[in-house]
């Protein structure tokens, strides 16, 4: 009796491999903004979660010595390290917590634009037909809504919060990543295991989930982190135009909007969310860029 025919393990990816740890930190030695974007993220996650330890004052507290006699906020220094705002509230306290609403609504977005674009690429790539085709034009009609217009369209519907907020950025962020994994897809399902996977009479979703998905994980991985930083920006977008994360629950977009009319008296109203977001923000697509160079297997190796 001939031994069962057994199909290639296709768990393996690079991120898995074992000397992939090895090349993060060989490459991270020669990309010092790639190493600078992952310490700031780090930290900014650890102030994040320690926002509640670290905060000096609550985030939603008005303080009577937080404002001047004549009513304009107080400047750096004293109980207020990064001063208060118009209502007397602490600058820094309110940047901590905005960077736990910023993170947890870019990420969970994201997370659920990723899930959903991977969902529809990997079925319409590998699928075909009539299911490709639906797919694919539903993929076409939301595209072409303009992003910010389409997520206060539907903020306005459905009322300003930050499930609302996650919910509307999910749904319009999933189809770039959609139309990258059909592409792939396209590619790999002519491959020599996916042919004989097949011919083995194993099931569409075994083939998708065993044998296509761990090729894709690279890309996905990449996508992912690039994601995180539109998803913050859409969210800072949304609340500074009033439809983002309702008042008084600190929000980076809030803060700059109400930085902007006291610039003259207070800039550090504007100065400080402003600069938050844009380390944020750069700092993500930083490591995003980094890691999609370490995935790439074409990629020399740097020593």
């Amino acid at each position: 009796m001939t031994a069962p025919l057994e199909l290639p393990n296709m768990e393996g990816t690079e991120v898995a491999a074992p000397g992939f740890w090895r090349r993060a930190r060989r490459s991270l030695r020669h990309d010092w903004p790639a190493l600078v974007s992952i310490v700031l993220l780090i930290l900014l996650a650890l102030a994040a979660i320690l926002a509640p330890l670290l905060a000096p004052h609550p985030p939603l507290t008005t303080y009577p010595e937080g404002l001047e006699a004549t009513g304009a906020p107080v400047g750096l220094g004293g109980g207020f390290p990064l001063g208060a705002d118009p209502n007397g509230r602490d600058v820094l306290s309110r940047l901590l917590y905005g960077a736990r609403v910023s993170l947890v609504i870019g990420i969970l977005a994201n997370g659920l634009a990723t899930v959903l674009g991977v969902l529809v690429g990997l079925v319409a790539g590998y699928l075909g037909g009539w299911v490709e085709t639906v797919l694919m034009r539903i993929t076409d009609v939301v595209m072409s809504f303009p992003i910010l217009l389409f997520c206060i369209a539907l903020i306005s519907v459905t009322g300003p919060s930050a499930r609302n907020v996650v919910i509307v950025i999910a749904l319009i962020y999933w189809t770039a990543l959609a139309r990258i994994i059909r592409s792939l897809v396209l590619s790999l399902k002519e491959r020599e295991f996916i042919v004989a996977a097949r011919t083995l009479g194993l099931s569409h979703w075994r083939i998708m989930r065993r044998h296509l998905f761990p090729h894709l994980v690279p890309t996905i991985i990449v996508y992912a982190t690039l994601g995180v930083a539109s998803s913050i920006l859409i969210e800072a977008s949304l609340s500074f135009l009033g439809v983002g994360v309702p008042v008084p629950d600190p929000s980076w977009g809030q803060m700059i909007e109400q930085g902007k009319e006291y610039f003259t008296i207070a800039p550090w109203l504007l100065f400080f969310p402003g600069i938050a977001l844009l380390l944020t923000v750069l700092s993500f697509n930083l490591a995003g860029d980094w890691l999609r160079d370490l995935l790439d297997p074409t990629a020399p190796e740097r020593r």
